[in-house]
């Protein structure tokens, strides 16, 4: 026993950027014994879910399944569409746009960055630049991040279409959706993406463990054309497969997949535009918040405009080392886990210490958020750090306005 005591007893809140909250309708639905993958409920159930997953992408195309990690989507859309020696585009701006491109790299492929900083919207004169020097066409595909948790920016995804389109260069636009999709406005189709991946530990409410990648025919022309793809991540048989088998290139993870169709059934009886109003106000209610802790200290939002914000991840900043101070402390006292920052390295770099997120996507609501700054009120207040007043009133008008 000891003579310090803290408030975290109970259930904890993991206010990270993923893995997110997981429903509980989602934890039962896993709780499912093996199933037989050759014939019955989980073989006629699989295709159900692809067409779902399809609807919360918005697009009539393709999709393919896979037992991954976003790690490993970065790599299975590359292998489908690029070869080594093959150049790529990449649109820079957070740790995550980095991250595609050292794994084109460690592929073989040749890639430019077109780095715009942490924070700050694609620089649209560099990507044209690049992509008109390009004369051949030697480029096969301009990645890009749509929401880059490092940063919390929301990029502008039909500007990269538009972008394309203007100088009739047919690299294929390829979006990494992780953080993004189920939480924010994203329309494949409608906005002219030519592959999209995303992973189930966000806006899906899933642990960890799937990722899927949806592709058009003008992608999928391009993956006729290669020579070689890895049997694991080859797109082909996984998207339109003769047998179940081929789903997953082998055993199927029947657990998640229960618990998969459970959150698609969660996301499509809410509404997949409702999903993303919510996500909206909420965000503009923590936006509210952290305004008025800024008016008295030295609390700051790393996103200054409004327009450029995520609705699915914030990250904010305080005086190093007050960022690892409030963290610590509302995980010790208030089983209230912030997220660290990803705008330094935390190998002996004192900006670490400066940056936090929160994440606040997938199974979220008002009470949730409430809770959160209200802990992080008290987190400020009891570590003393400035901060202004009246911030969870602001966040609670917010909603009460939005309702």
């Amino acid at each position: 026993m000891t003579d310090i005591i803290s408030l975290a007893a109970g259930m904890p809140y993991l206010a990270i950027p993923g893995p997110s909250v997981v429903p509980d309708q989602v934890l039962r639905a896993m709780h499912h014994h093996s199933s037989n993958i050759y014939e019955g409920p989980l073989v006629d159930m699989v295709p159900t879910i692809a067409q779902d997953l399809k609807r919360v992408a918005r697009t009539d195309q393709n999709v393919a399944i896979y037992i991954s990690n976003g790690h490993g989507l970065w790599e299975a859309s590359l292998e489908n569409v690029t070869s080594v020696g093959d150049q790529v585009l990449v649109a820079g701006n957070g740790r995550f746009s980095a991250g595609w491109a050292e794994t084109a790299r460690k592929l073989g492929r040749v890639v430019d960055v077109v780095d715009s900083g942490m924070a700050t919207p694609w620089d649209m004169d560099g990507l044209r630049a690049a992509l008109v020097a390009d004369e051949p066409h030697d480029i096969k595909a301009l990645l890009a991040v749509h929401v880059d948790t490092s940063g919390s920016i929301r990029n502008d995804v039909p500007a990269l279409r538009a972008l394309l389109d203007e100088l009739a260069h047919p690299a294929l636009l390829m979006m990494d959706c992780i953080a993004s999709m189920g939480c924010e406005t994203f329309e494949m189709d409608a906005w002219g993406v030519d592959v999209a991946i995303t992973a189930s530990q966000k806006g899906l409410m899933m642990p960890p463990g799937l990722g899927f990648v949806f592709f058009n025919e003008k992608a999928t022309e391009r993956r006729c054309a290669q020579e070689r793809v890895s049997p694991y991540w080859d797109w082909s048989a996984r998207s339109n497969p003769d047998v179940f088998y081929q789903y997953f290139c082998g055993t199927a993870p029947v657990q998640q997949l229960y618990g998969l169709r459970a959150a698609l059934d969660m996301i499509h009886d809410e509404g997949v535009e409702n999903v993303w109003k919510r996500h909206e106000i909420l965000a503009r209610a923590i936006w509210a918040a952290a305004e008025a802790w800024g008016q008295g200290g030295p609390l700051k939002l790393d996103v200054a405009d409004p327009a450029l914000r995520s609705h699915a991840v914030t990250a904010l900043s305080l005086e190093a080392p007050d960022g690892t101070r409030l963290r610590k402390w509302c995980e010790t006292h208030l089983g209230l886990t912030l997220g660290i920052g990803l705008r330094a390295t935390p190998w002996g770099d004192p900006e670490w210490d400066a940056h936090f997120r929160f994440g606040h996507m997938g199974h979220v609501n008002g009470h949730m958020i409430l809770g959160l700054l209200g802990g992080v009120e008290t987190g400020l207040t009891a570590c003393g750090i400035a901060h202004g007043s009246g911030a969870v009133e602001a966040a609670a008008r917010v909603l009460a306005q939005n309702t």
